[in-house]
């Protein structure tokens, strides 16, 4: 199953490795979800990572460790091949920064969108899974 991976839950595991670090680990072992994202997400992470050096509480060498795991987890997609799904996007994502995940979703026959983001919820189009619902999914495919 495609899953569109927000940036937010990127940077989160990059901050704290929490519960969205957990999804990726386990998902590792699982292979359950395949993870994708517009192409720019490991280029934007990068620009900012000065700043969430600063804010982490990992220390640099574990978060190199991490990004580099989780740019394994994560298949980047060209925005040529879902842009054609763009105008419609955009009347469901909730912010223009999120038009790109929304037209993703779309061109994957809206496949669901794991982010943690409420506004995301307010359209009926895509199902989106928050963190602890893709945990729960992940750990009763353990039995």
């Amino acid at each position: 199953m495609f899953i569109v991976s927000d940036t937010n839950r990127m940077y989160s595991s990059l901050l704290s490795k929490g519960k969205a670090f957990e999804v990726f680990k386990l998902n590792s072992l699982l292979d359950k979800f395949q993870f994708i994202s517009p192409e720019l997400i490991f280029s934007e992470i990068g620009r900012n990572l000065d700043d969430i050096l600063k804010r982490s509480k990992l220390p640099k060498e574990e978060i190199s460790e991490v990004f580099s795991f989780i740019k394994e987890q994560v298949n980047t997609i060209p925005f040529e091949d879902f842009n054609k799904h763009a105008s419609e996007a955009e009347s469901l994502a909730p912010h223009s920064k999120d038009i790109q995940f929304f037209a993703l979703s779309l061109a994957f026959n809206n496949c669901p969108i794991w982010s943690d983001e409420k506004a995301f919820k307010e359209q009926d189009k895509i199902e989106i899974f928050d963190t602890d619902k893709l945990l729960r999914l992940l750990k009763e495919s353990i039995g």
